[in-house]
């Protein structure tokens, strides 16, 4: 459709579509800086990157932007996750944009004149070049229709606004094209490390081993003591490196889900509506009225509506009323106005006038008819599209390719489907005065038109107050330290939600968590925050409970989550000295068996490059160490993830030699490339000061 109708609906794509890039695969994570108290900094300033500041302003435009993309991906309305995601998406993007322009610039990277040219009009075009302009089938690029939508630019602002846009995208594509091959050309695979790879994952290996399974010994029995922490934390130091602040809380939800008396209330309503709906004489007015979720009073093909009431409705002939129908957590009622067989998909073209341009809807509908009888009699209507039509698929004749019901405004629509192949058709719709040529007409299949009303089973005042005012009482008895057991005192149940970042958008159980996670961020530690929090269908009360500096956690912060591994390494420690009690004058594996009373396992056919043991799970230490031991000899105990084994190798099988060294390392290359990518990328978030202020924003 050109390059006006496809960024007219994409323009998000535009500015933030750096996202999609590869490096930003890489970009950073949770190594996110969160600095100094947000009051201490600009009121308008969401962020920095060594200096440079990110202007609430900018960024919210930007937000916005992405969070359309997202209701036009994901439909539906926009939601607390929706928004969350935008704005994740949206930072990294900026920190992204700032770090690697600055790496940009001190490599010395650009995008020359000629080089740009190449890309927007040249043999070389840009991938979005190709998506725009390309024909989908080919993938060849039309130049022509290029060059003419450059030269519309001096007559058409709004044209050139997207072209400035397109250029800019399309120069910072080359220059990450650029960089990204600069650091994967800056990696190899030696034909060692080849050979070393080939051998790892076609090496087979026969052992027979004895295992002693942590299980064996019951977690009630062990009493850990404050050695075993500190041994364990102090030998895994490096396990405990927080890349970001995270927060802690507990909290009790209040439901507001409907009553049994909620439920009859709102049955009696829709029963109502059900007669009034089925004598209603304008059915689309009332159905728009009344319908808590909007379906298109237009032709709908089978499989758009609930599973519970689709069959049903495309069932029934026209002139039917179905429902009331419960299904999820809504009524239904549709009234069946139509039934047809219709099309599955239209090839159309059009020219799109201006009614402002013309002189008004009359006179713009006045030129349609006349064009419309010009091509009747054998007039060009590409010519006259290319002439006439404001639409950016003037440059290919109008041509707007094949479509599905949905995809077009109700008005084209109904005009492109009940028509047949040939005709010419002028309607009028938001976008303008349009006559339409139906150029062909694919497959055929029922469609319904349907009045549509859906009501939400919703919840009473009555019930609502009565939930907002066992949280508040809640709140206002509750002191802190006791509030876990004043909440089972009280029956209620108690939820957790655990490391929650400052920008996460969800918590478990919690709908809506983003006013909480902020207020989490501004309270100390043991706090109960001062206010009763709505989410969709509860209210809720919590209470901060612990904070996890960005950092080296301290074996205080970490206790709670490494008790399960500490059990772990205690039992390895106790099954290791019994195993080293049966390897002493055991001159087989046999021997020490018996005297553990345990079976010798055997197993073969095992490679280090897939360390799993069969019947067991992955066993990286206990495969790895088999590799690196002698034939026929017994090891010495292996304290692995499931237990601690001896074992015995009965051979290995090497691999025919590396027929191919070249093809190894190409292949080696890909993922070496890939990871030093992110590494370049990561190497620059650690050199660079981020302060990340979005929690006072959102």
């Amino acid at each position: 459709m050109g390059l006006m109708t496809f960024l007219r609906n994409r323009a998000g794509f535009i500015l933030i579509g750096f996202i999609g890039f590869a490096i930003v695969a890489f970009l950073l994570g949770d190594a996110i800086k969160v600095g100094k108290p947000f009051w201490a900094d600009s009121q308008r300033v969401v962020g920095s990157v060594d200096g440079e500041e990110i202007s609430i302003e900018e960024f919210g435009k930007k937000v916005e932007q992405s969070e359309a993309q997202f209701k036009q991906q994901y439909g539906g309305s926009s939601n607390p996750q929706m928004q969350a995601m935008a704005v994740e998406n949206v930072w990294n993007g900026e920190v992204a944009n700032i770090l690697l322009s600055k790496e940009y610039s001190r490599l010395g990277l650009n995008v020359s004149g000629d080089e740009l040219f190449d890309l927007l009009q040249g043999k070389n075009p840009s991938p979005l070049i190709v998506q725009y302009f390309g024909n989908p089938k080919t993938g060849q690029v039309d130049r022509a229709a290029v060059l003419n939508s450059l030269k519309q630019q001096s007559k058409n602002p709004q044209l050139k606004e997207q072209w400035d846009l397109l250029q800019a995208e399309v120069e910072k594509q080359a220059l990450q094209q650029k960089y990204g091959n600069l650091i994967k050309n800056s990696v190899y695979v030696t034909s060692l490390e080849a050979n070393d790879e080939y051998i790892n994952r076609n090496k087979l290996a026969k052992f027979n081993y004895v295992s002693l399974d942590y299980a064996s010994i019951a977690d009630a029995s062990l009493k850990l003591s404050e050695s075993d922490y500190s041994d364990f934390y102090n030998e895994n130091k490096a396990r405990f490196d927080n890349p970001a602040e995270t927060r802690s809380f507990e909290y009790v939800s209040f439901s507001v889900n409907p009553t049994k008396e909620d439920s009859a209330a709102v049955r009696t309503q829709i029963e109502k509506l059900a007669g009034d709906f089925k004598t209603a004489k304008n059915d689309s007015l009332f159905s728009a009225i009344n319908s808590d979720v909007k379906v298109p009073y237009t032709y709908i093909t089978k499989g758009k509506l609930d599973p519970a009431v689709d069959s049903a409705v495309f069932a029934l002939p026209a002139g039917s009323f179905y429902g009331p129908k419960l299904s999820g957590n809504s009524y239904k009622l549709v009234k069946v106005i139509d039934t047809r067989f219709s099309p599955d998909s239209v090839k159309a073209s059009h020219i799109l006038i201006d009614a402002a341009k013309a002189g008004g809807v009359d006179k713009a509908i006045k030129l349609a008819d006349s064009l419309k009888a010009v091509v009747e009699k054998g007039g060009n209507f590409a010519a006259l599209a290319a002439q006439y039509s404001i639409d950016g698929s003037k440059d290919k004749g109008g041509e707007l390719g094949t479509f599905a019901r949905g995809q077009m405004v109700p008005e084209f629509e109904n005009a492109a489907f009940n028509g047949k192949p040939g005709d010419l058709k002028v309607v009028r719709s938001q976008f303008g005065v349009h006559l339409i040529r139906i150029e062909k007409q694919v497959g055929s299949s029922k469609v319904a038109k349907l009045a549509y009303i859906e009501k939400n089973l919703t919840s009473s005042s009555k019930t609502k107050d009565a939930a907002y005012k066992k949280a508040t009482g809640f709140l206002n008895e509750v002191k802190g330290d006791d509030f876990a057991s004043l909440a089972q005192k009280k029956g209620y149940t108690v939820g957790v939600a655990d490391k929650v970042t400052a920008s996460q958008g969800y918590a478990p159980g919690l709908d809506n968590p983003r006013p909480l996670i902020k207020d989490a961020y501004a309270a100390k530690k043991g706090d109960v925050l001062g206010q009763v929090y709505q989410m969709e269908n509860a209210f809720v009360v919590a209470r901060l409970t612990a904070i996890k500096p960005k950092g080296q956690l301290s074996l205080e912060d970490v206790k709670k989550d490494i008790e399960p591994l500490v059990r772990t390494a205690v039992k390895g420690k106790m099954l290791t000295e019994k195993l080293n009690n049966a390897l002493k004058g055991a001159g087989s594996l046999d021997q020490v068996a018996q005297k553990v009373a345990k079976p010798v396992v055997p197993v073969e056919n095992i490679v280090f490059g897939n360390p799993v043991l069969p019947g067991v799970g992955q066993e990286n230490k206990l495969i790895g160490t088999v590799f690196g031991s002698a034939v026929n000899k017994i090891s010495s105990p292996v304290a692995g993830d499931h237990g601690v084994y001896a074992f015995t190798v009965s051979a290995f099988s090497n691999p025919a030699p590396l027929a191919n060294t070249y093809k190894q390392k190409e292949t080696m290359l890909l993922g070496v490339g890939q990871r030093a990518l992110g590494a370049a990328f990561q190497a620059l978030q650690d050199k660079s000061k981020i302060k990340d202020n979005r929690v006072k924003f959102y």
